[in-house]
């Protein structure tokens, strides 16, 4: 291990819930939890005011509903968050090569490497700065840990939060874990912290002293070694700035089970769509397709098919989980679909289905051809005649019967007269907006009809005042800070849709 505090943690503080808060100035100082708002669904973050109530990442939504009633439900919006997470990725990068994200909030960063701290005091520098500029960046706070390892500077902060900055002094380690519960350390979860509670050892210090022959004898091997030197305080675990992607995938869970074996297939097809999409994006192609069924008594089934070489076609992959599909029984109805794609690659291959699919066009414009050719170009019209005709119906059919339009809590609208604003909830063929802006005061509600034709979706406002033009901003969540408020319900719930995206569930909000 290194003799200075030159390996950072950086935790944004609650992250997507306080990144809904500074958007919305009349959610500021009151309980705001996001997650997927169907029966199913699960809290994704808690804001640190539903946090008094009992209500944490994981728990189940019905839970959270039951202990913060007049808590903001909020649906997440996963492009928002991103772009914040990049400025903050972006700060992180300029402090050194060896930044290692572990998700959107969440990162290591080797300031050593970076040549811009070498001990305590620099680093602690390093840490204030960079908490200050993701405030002035974002309009939001992190919290900073330093030590000369992952593994305590990732507990440092945790000590930290929120809106703090921690940093333990090299040789100080041992002292500072020896009282902690075993379940500090990576790597103990509820099962292993049982078993280690069911043997007497409760405590990081009681794990050290059973010794690394017992906790082998407890654990295995290679459980047991690591958790010994962890106890120790032993991590040379480097900064890796690039993680290889394994896999890519997808899934969704249903607030209603599904029965009719048509609607499961037109969910796989949907999710094999989604999931080529990330492929996409990330630049890769797979060899591997995963189908992945739980059941409506809770069993899971995994199944999955290794093609002839990596392949990026959505149309390959959602064949490919049809056959999965089918070698499974969906009668007694199915919570939940994923669908994946490992075995990643760089490039792809063309596969059979594809190459089957180039050549079937290739026949039909062969056989169009020739019968051009033997003088059937009436024939040819007529039937051009024959598929107009019967568009026309259909395109007409579509005008009358549009499709309903949905609004999401939390997500982001515009009104051509209002202007700006959030759905604070909807239903019964109405939606309820909250106009106001990162950097306005609590703004009014109207309610409008859900086809209203001023209402559209908007895009995210930055929550930073003049960061659209490159001014220097001043944090829109601190702004409003003083306005705690009642947090009573501005409305009740009217309605929940019962569709099969949890995280896309249309609920009104309390």
């Amino acid at each position: 291990m290194r003799l200075a505090p030159t390996i950072l943690h950086l935790d944004m503080d609650a992250f997507y819930a306080s990144a809904e808060q500074a958007a919305k100035p009349s959610l500021r100082g009151k309980a705001v939890v996001v997650g997927g708002l169907g029966p199913r669904g699960v809290v994704a973050t808690a804001s640190y005011e539903a946090r008094r109530f009992g209500v944490h990442s994981a728990m189940p939504m019905g839970q959270a509903r039951r202990l913060a009633p007049n808590a903001a439900y909020l649906v997440p919006r996963f492009g928002l968050y991103r772009d914040i997470s990049e400025q903050v990725m972006e700060l992180l990068r300029g402090l050194s090569p060896l930044v290692e994200p572990l998700s959107l909030d969440e990162a290591f960063v080797d300031l050593e490497a970076g040549g811009v701290a070498s001990d305590e005091p620099s680093a602690r520098a390093v840490g204030e700065r960079l908490r200050v500029d993701i405030r002035a960046v974002t309009g939001l706070t992190g919290s900073v840990g330093l030590a000369a390892s992952k593994m305590l500077a990732k507990i440092a902060s945790e000590e930290a939060k929120p809106d703090g900055l921690r940093l333990i002094v090299p040789g100080t380690e041992r002292e500072l874990l020896g009282p902690m519960s075993v379940r500090t350390l990576p790597g103990v979860g509820p099962v292993t912290g049982d078993h280690l509670r069911r043997a007497g050892i409760t405590t990081v210090a009681e794990i050290a002293e059973a010794g690394e022959d017992e906790l082998v004898r407890l654990l295995g091997k290679a459980h047991g070694m690591h958790l010994y030197e962890m106890a120790l305080a032993r991590d040379e675990r480097p900064v890796v700035a690039e993680r290889d992607t394994k896999s890519v995938s997808v899934e969704d869970t249903f607030d209603i089970d599904i029965h009719d074996r048509v609607r499961v297939r037109l969910e796989v097809d949907r999710l094999a769509e989604r999931c080529v999409q990330r492929l996409r994006a990330g630049g890769h192609s797979g060899r591997t397709v995963v189908l992945k069924v739980r059941r409506y008594d809770f069993s899971t089934l995994t199944r999955s098919e290794t093609l002839r070489g990596p392949t990026d076609d959505p149309g390959v992959v959602r064949e490919a989980a049809a056959r999965l599909l089918d070698a499974v029984d969906t009668t007694g109805g199915v919570r939940l679909l994923g669908v994946g794609v490992s075995g990643l690659a760089d490039f792809t291959q063309e596969d059979l289905f594809a190459q089957a699919a180039q050549a079937a066009q290739a026949a039909q414009a062969k056989e169009e051809q020739e019968r051009l050719e033997r003088g059937e170009e009436e024939a040819v019209a007529e039937a051009a005649g024959r598929e107009a005709e019967e568009a026309v119906p259909a395109q007409e059919a579509a005008v009358e019967a549009p499709a309903e339009r949905r609004w999401l809590a939390g997500h982001d609208v515009r009104h051509a007269e209002f202007g700006p604003g959030w759905v604070q909830g909807s239903g019964l063929g109405r939606v309820t907006v909250r106009f106001e802006t990162p950097w306005s005061p609590p703004g009014r509600v109207r309610t409008f009809r859900s086809d209203d034709p001023l209402l559209e979706p908007g895009e995210p406002l930055p929550l930073v005042a003049g960061a659209d033009d490159g001014e220097e901003g001043q944090s829109s969540y601190g702004s409003q800070a003083g306005d705690s408020g009642s947090s009573e319900p501005a409305i009740r719930p009217k309605s929940r849709s019962g569709g099969g995206d949890s995280v896309g569930a249309e609920t009104s909000i309390p």
